[in-house]
This record gives C-alpha cells, structure tokens and sequence, in this order.
C-alpha cells in the first residue's frame, strides 16, 4: 500500500492515513494478523523500527481505523518524546471534519464529560456527566462548529482539547447525534448516507511545534469518497 507523505524532514514524517487500516496493534487488534499503517512505513523507511518501542514505534499519537488524515511519526525517539510532551499537555491544535446524524442547532458548542470504559463492552468508550466520577474515568472537552446543516445531518468542524480515545465518536452519541457511518456508536435505526461505508470522520488539520523549533501546520483535504458523499447530499437538499 502506498501511504500519501505530507511532510518530511530529519526528525519527523507527516502521512495522510487513509480509511480501514489500524495504526498500530492494540487491544483487540494484537491477535490480528492484519497489516498496519506502521509495518507499512517500517517496509518503506526501516529505520522506523529502532523508534520507541513496539509496537507503536514512533507514531506519536492516535488515529482509530475507520478515521482518516494527518497523523504524526516520529523518526528518533527523541522527537517522539519531544512531539508526545505537546499532546500530553494538550499544546497541539487538531481539527476533525466530521457529519453527524440530524440537526445541530447552535452554530458552536462544547462537550465536556469524563469519558472511561463503557460497561459491558471493552471495545467501546462510555461519556459521563462531570460528577460522575470513577475510576478510570477523565476528562474530555470537545470543542465544534457547524460548517453545513442537511436535511437529515450536520457538517461539523471539531476541535479537540483533550486526546480520550474514541472521544469525537463517543461525545456526539452522548449529545444524540452520533457520526454518519459510525457502527459502534451509532444508534439501531441510525439512517446512514447513501454510498458511506464507515464512519464520516477526517483529521484534516493538525499544528504543532516541531523538534526544530518551528511551528508547522499541517493539511488533508477531505477523501474524494467524503466529498461524494457531501456533494449528494447537497443534491437532496435543493
């Protein structure tokens, strides 16, 4: 598989994920024999594989499967500790594009629950009211805005201020409106858009400091398959 490279410079490679492949093995995803994005650049770059530890390697923070856009590796593991200490602080500016199902009203909001372990099912993320606390559970703040409002769902541009796993997902099922293709937090009857065959979510933007002292931004454009999808739905809008 050939894995689109946004930047690259001595301590870092910038890609552009695409859709269905699992970053690193984890969790359930350590008994898969399946390909990852990592083993793909080790293939390609095999200085990758002295980075950090296995099986993360140098990727310096988290993409579900289902999710595509601007992910970061780091090439020494000193550039990993150096990119990592931004996320941990929560000092690196990420943007998500994302649909949802029905009508967000307000042009712009914010979430901000715990988010732990779903009870009952190990694989999913649970959100819970701020007095809620337990173990395991912290805090998430997810910041949105509304881009395009449809007839049955709304285009959103996320920011996320803390980095829980699943949370863009878990946070819109906890509001009701769950993301367009979503199958773990989407609801029984949640309609789904002609033609999305997973869920309707992209990092289209990340900024952070580099090792080098710079501050860099870096972009994805919506997939084509995304973009299909907005474009019908604007037809059925008319």
């Amino acid at each position: 598989m050939d894995i689109k490279i946004i930047y690259e410079d001595n301590d870092l490679l910038v890609v552009d994920k695409p859709a269905g492949l699992i970053v690193f093995p984890e969790g359930e995803s350590l008994k898969s024999e399946e390909k990852t994005l990592i083993d793909y650049l080790i293939e390609k770059k095999p200085e990758l594989a002295g980075v950090g530890h296995p099986p993360r390697y140098g990727v310096a923070h988290r993409l579900d499967k289902d999710t595509s856009g601007v992910l970061l590796v780091a090439k020494t593991t000193e550039s990993l500790i150096f990119l990592q200490k931004q996320f941990i602080n929560r000092e690196v500016e990420k943007k998500y594009i994302c649909l949802v199902e029905g009508t967000i009203k307000e042009n712009n909001g914010e979430i901000k629950t715990l988010i732990g372990r779903a009870p009952g099912d190990k694989r999913k993320q649970k959100a819970y009211s701020l007095s809620e606390t337990g173990t395991g559970r912290r805090e998430a703040i997810t910041e949105y805005k509304v881009l395009e409002r449809f007839k049955e769902y709304t285009l959103l541009e996320v920011q996320i201020k803390t980095g829980r796993k699943h949370q863009i997902r878990c946070h819109f099922s906890y509001l009701q409106h769950p993301i367009a293709g979503d199958k773990m937090y989407g609801f029984k009857n949640s309609p789904i858009p002609e033609g999305l065959t997973r869920q309707f979510l992209h990092a289209a933007y990340l900024r952070i400091k580099l090792p080098n002292g710079e501050t860099k931004e870096f972009k994805s454009e919506l997939p084509e398959e995304l973009q299909k999808i907005l474009d019908n739905l604007k037809i059925s809008n008319l």
